[in-house]
């Protein structure tokens, strides 16, 4: 098989893959993302319930004596990759008169003020349950189709369980700010003790956040809906990859404080992390706090945090699943996730589960894993540059927040001097976050602003001394034979 596209009840989503390689994947509210390779489902995985429309994988239709294809006119010589990516330039309502053509070609969308109604179409014909009727496509024959109900219906258990004892992340109750500087900055660790003091850990819950906060706006991923809504999203959904409601806002939003001064404090940051030399930046700084709420499943596939810095994850209701890796000029990104040049395009599988079900097996074994559990009232570390992946193994509620500890300067003073186009988070006012960082340094901590470029021209020459050897320069050079790769960049080429 060498093209896949997932679609969802949701309105479709399609990704190409041509001869063996991931390709561009785009929906119908314009996200881009990316899928690999066909799905190799792990042995440990459990049985996926019967579709309930009925819809089968292609390679049953070899045994049909029915196939609804062969009955879709001369759409039937586009591949369902081809036809999936035909109907995103389709609106509302030209969908809805394909739709009425033909039962293989009926995808709904929606966008909007609406009532949540349990499905995506259901909700865009404002359809109660008892009013849904259900076609039977037992003649539908359709990788595009079913692979998003696989998915959805892969247990995570067998994922996030049996970890290996050399990839647990570490666990403490609590560090001191200067073991964390000394030894713990470059690496993930859950501590079990801090956010369990937190006034938003002993009162928050989703019946709590709904009493006080029903009409307020959340982001939810490229969408804006009232907590309301989302919560009936979030709580009767069958999505394969459920939206995530991600709001940079929330402080504002919800009239908290975030001053530990303050006896009304939502919660402090612990003691470890309370260093961020982004805060030189006053009101300039970029995007730093995010309320974060989602169902089982829901999540983030593979990242690294904006502009270089770490970053802190605290749950306070559910528990997530996260796997990482070290990132550098000598560590390939993880199994299944391939980087441009210069880091700026990141290509991975489309889904959290299609990621666990082609490559989670492979990463367990890559050099430099780690993984494991975060639970109801612990917090994550995320050291700068690692990358990961995290999904909500149940309902969750949680508060994130970067920031930049003095163990990381050079890193981020590299990343904002030579990545500008890839500096993200900070208002447009801010027309050059670099000089804006520099000059705040200047002001509060000019000796660490020394520390950190001399640390920064160490890196940078060291990074030049290898590439040096790598392409043959010196005495290779001076015989008259060298060997480049066509540029002089010292970015990780997977």
């Amino acid at each position: 098989m060498k093209s896949s596209v997932t679609a969802s009840d949701c309105g479709f989503t399609n990704t190409l893959v041509l001869d063996g390689q991931p390709r561009g994947t785009s929906t119908l509210d314009g996200v881009v993302a990316i899928e690999s390779e066909p799905l190799a489902v792990e042995e440990s995985c459990v049985s996926i319930p019967i579709h309930p429309l009925g819809v089968k994988p292609s390679g049953n239709q070899y045994t049909a004596t029915s196939n609804a294809r062969h009955r879709v006119g001369f759409f039937q010589i586009l591949p369902d990759e081809i036809l999936a990516i035909f109907l995103e330039y389709l609106d509302s309502r030209e969908l809805r008169l394909l739709g009425s053509t033909c039962k293989f070609m009926s995808p709904q969308s929606k966008s909007g003020s609406f009532q949540w109604q349990g499905t995506w179409r259901s909700t865009h014909l404002n359809l109660k349950s008892e009013q849904v009727y259900r076609i039977r496509c037992d003649d539908v024959f359709s990788d595009v189709l079913y692979r998003p109900f696989l998915c959805t219906h892969t247990s995570l258990q067998p994922y996030t369980t049996n970890i290996l004892f050399s990839n647990i992340i570490a666990r403490f109750s609590d560090l001191s700010p200067e073991d964390f500087s000394e030894h713990w900055s470059d690496k993930p660790f859950i501590l079990t003790s801090p956010v369990r003091s937190w006034p938003v850990y002993k009162s928050w819950d989703t019946v709590a956040l709904l009493q006080e906060y029903s009409s307020t706006k959340f982001r939810a991923e490229a969408v804006d809906w009232t907590l309301s809504t989302y919560i009936q999203y979030m709580t009767n959904n069958t999505d394969e990859s459920p939206l995530y409601l991600f709001d940079r806002s929330f402080v504002s939003k919800m009239s908290l404080s975030t001053m530990q001064s303050d006896s009304n404090h939502a919660y402090s940051i612990p003691a470890c992390f309370g260093e961020d030399l982004f805060a030189v930046l006053g009101d300039q700084r970029p995007d730093d706090k995010w309320l974060i709420i989602g169902p089982a499943r829901s999540g983030s596939t593979y990242h690294k945090d904006p502009n270089a810095t770490s970053a802190w994850n605290a749950v306070l209701r559910g528990s997530k699943y996260w796997i990482m890796f070290p990132s550098g000029p000598s560590s390939p990104p993880p199994p299944g996730v391939y980087v441009s040049a210069d880091q700026s395009e990141v290509t991975s599988p489309l889904s959290i589960a299609e990621w666990l079900l082609g490559f989670h097996a492979e990463a367990r074994k890559t050099p430099g894993c780690i993984e494991g559990v975060c639970r109801e009232g612990e917090v994550l570390h995320v050291p700068s540059g690692w990358w990961h992946l995290v999904v909500n193994l149940e309902e969750s509620i949680a508060i994130t927040q970067n920031f930049v500890p003095r163990a990381h300067l050079s890193g981020v003073l590299g990343f904002l001097r030579d990545k500008r186009e890839q500096v993200s988070g900070f208002r447009k006012e801010v027309l050059d976050p670099y000089e804006a960082f520099m000059k705040g340094m200047r002001r509060e901590h000019p000796e660490l602003l020394e520390q950190g470029f001399a640390e920064l021209q160490k890196e940078t020459e060291g990074r030049k001394r290898k590439w040096d050897v790598a392409v043959g320069r010196g005495e290779a050079e001076a015989s008259g034979f060298s060997f480049g790769f066509g540029d002089e960049s010292d970015e990780e080429v997977p």
